[in-house]
């Protein structure tokens, strides 16, 4: 499975993907962001009015989903 830790080891290109899922993040916003994961799923909650639960599930899918995307060469 993809990680945190992989995702912000390449923050630019990783970021497009993250905006493509989640349409409300600004990229403004970020720099503070990807240094905390739950400062992020906070602010990824807030942007799209989740709950924190809500945030947390649909950010690991995106890993997941990243991950498998990956795997396939993708």
């Amino acid at each position: 499975m993809m990680t945190w830790t992989d995702l912000t080891h390449d923050w630019a290109s990783g970021f497009a993907r993250v905006k493509s899922r989640f349409p409300e993040l600004d990229e403004r916003d970020m720099p503070f962001l990807k240094l905390d994961r739950a400062r992020f799923e906070a602010y990824l909650a807030d942007r799209h009015n989740l709950t924190m639960e809500e945030a947390r599930e649909e950010f690991a899918d995106f890993l997941y989903v990243e991950a498998l995307n990956r795997e396939c060469g993708g």
